[in-house]
């Protein structure tokens, strides 16, 4: 038990880890709609503002943030980069593929970010579920209960 729920299944998905040394691990935050972070996510607050996104109102601050790609201006590297500087940012960030704007801010902001699961990670992991990622690509999934 972690937090108050129940873990009963762990899954283990290889992956291509393109930023961050070491292994982190927290909650998930799932969407299956790609982000902007400019515009998209407020840096300050960490809080998606999209006008209909499905997780507006959610805050991917110290989230594993799961999403299947990103959108929107090439700014939105900068976006993540001030995320982690005012302490907002997301733990990790696990993509279906990867665009060059978050690959970018990731390496700016030194945050994980791991893409191409050997499955859909956007249908694996649900919000709430423990995520581990490894060094070496490997991604463990606790599914909550």
């Amino acid at each position: 038990m972690f937090g108050g729920c129940f873990f009963l299944t762990t899954l283990k998905l290889k992956g291509r880890k393109l930023v961050g040394e070491g292994r982190v691990e927290g909650k998930a935050l799932v969407t299956q709609q790609p982000i902007s972070f400019f515009g998209g996510v407020n840096p300050k607050t960490g809080i998606i503002v999209e006008k209909n996104h499905e997780l507006k109102g959610k805050c991917v601050k110290r989230k594993i943030l799961v999403f299947p790609f990103g959108k929107g201006s090439s700014v939105g590297s900068y976006v993540l980069y001030a995320m982690a500087t005012y302490g907002t940012a997301p733990l990790a960030i696990i993509n279906q593929k990867t665009d060059t704007i978050i690959a970018v801010g990731c390496a700016l902001a030194n945050i994980p970010l791991i893409d191409k699961l050997e499955k859909n990670p956007t249908k694996i992991i649900k919000t709430g579920d423990w995520i581990k990622i490894f060094p070496d690509g490997l991604v463990e999934v606790k599914k909550k209960n």
